[in-house]
């Protein structure tokens, strides 16, 4: 089979591998479509390196069709159309047990312990099955919009820890991808305001489709300014941090109310640390926390609300990319020239 494969920073290749064997236990899944993700991104430049293996097939989200199924397998059938949630949770650590199962551990995870998303087939191993971890698509959803399923029940697990409620006021800062499913989560949530902050002119105008009420542009307004006179000189209840850039977080605080809380969804680079001002939180009494990854009822959750149209995963995707122009899909994720990369798997 062809397959993209990682083999350090700034080195992946397309190659001809052997089609993975699967046991009695497991199946193998026909990748239809595979997104790329600013997590790939970082992995790809070498700023992400827990839990990814050299040379490996990474890649997480990704959606396609059951190829081959082990004897024992009772749940699927050839020709089921499944989405991945990829962080398989051990179930028996003290995070699993308390209802934290994205941070669970001892996860594993498809495109990172395991190979992922970014090649013809790939294989789906006990632990995951076991966990249920494989979700069937239902079939009037199209895999260019389940594709979208896991990144948004990542967002889902940030609106839920921002803790995003009715009438409030929520700043988004960064205008991606993932940007863009938080503006529509938050709206859903019953938001009564969405501010983002772009630069890229582009991304700002899918955010006007996306529902944000108000889009800044950083370099040319002042977007404390006008969180400010949005709001009767209080500040923002929510900021959600949906780049992962160390030194907008101080900045980030300063948008806030009294009370409010500021969201670390992104992922940032390991060693690159941000400079905050410990007063603001102390004396507005702010809550600060972060988002990891995802709980597998989330993908659930993700899959029923692109079902119901509520999502529109059109303007969070560009496609036409193939595992041929793996590597210019992934470029245009890092310089922010299109959105989501979706690519397309061809089989041989």
């Amino acid at each position: 089979m062809k397959a993209a494969v990682f083999y350090g920073p700034n080195d992946i290749r397309l190659e001809d591998v052997k089609t993975p064997e699967i046991t009695e236990n497991e199946i193998l899944v026909k990748v239809d479509m595979a997104a790329v993700c600013g997590t790939d991104v970082r992995i790809y430049q070498g700023k992400k390196t827990k839990g990814v293996r050299t040379p490996s097939i990474i890649g997480h989200e990704l959606v396609g069709t059951v190829a081959k199924i082990g004897r024992n397998i009772k749940d699927f059938e050839m020709g089921d159309r499944v989405g991945v949630a990829p962080v398989i949770p051990c179930g028996h650590c003290y995070y699993c047990q308390n209802d934290m199962e994205n941070v669970c551990a001892n996860r594993t995870a498809i495109g990172y312990e395991y190979d992922g998303g970014f090649a013809e087939y790939v294989r789906i191993p006990k632990t995951a099955l076991q966990s249920k971890n494989i979700l069937k698509i239902p079939d009037h959803i199209t895999f260019e919009e389940a594709v979208i399923a896991e990144p948004l029940a990542c967002c889902i697990n940030g609106i839920k820890k921002a803790s995003v409620k009715m009438d409030d006021v929520v700043v988004i800062i960064g205008g991606g991808p993932i940007g863009l499913l938080h503006v529509q989560l938050a709206k859903i949530s019953g938001a009564k305001t969405v501010i983002l902050s772009e630069l890229i002119e582009h991304r700002r105008e899918k955010a006007k489709i996306a529902g944000a009420d108000i889009v800044v542009n950083p370099e040319e307004e002042s977007l404390s300014d006008i969180v400010l006179d949005s709001t009767d000189q209080l500040g923002a209840d929510i900021v959600i941090m949906a780049i992962g850039v160390p030194q907008l977080t101080n900045g980030s605080l300063g948008l806030l109310k009294k009370g409010g809380v500021l969201n670390l969804f992104a992922g940032f680079t390991k060693g690159v640390l941000s400079e905050i001002d410990p007063n603001i939180i102390h004396y507005d009494e702010i809550t600060l926390n972060g988002t990891s990854s995802l709980k597998r009822s989330y993908f659930r959750e993700a899959l029923s609300l692109i079902d119901s149209g509520k999502i529109n995963t059109e303007i969070i995707t560009t496609t036409g990319f193939t595992l041929d122009t793996i590597q210019e899909a992934i470029e245009s994720v890092r310089n922010g020239i299109g959105m989501k990369s979706i690519i397309h798997i061809k089989q041989q």
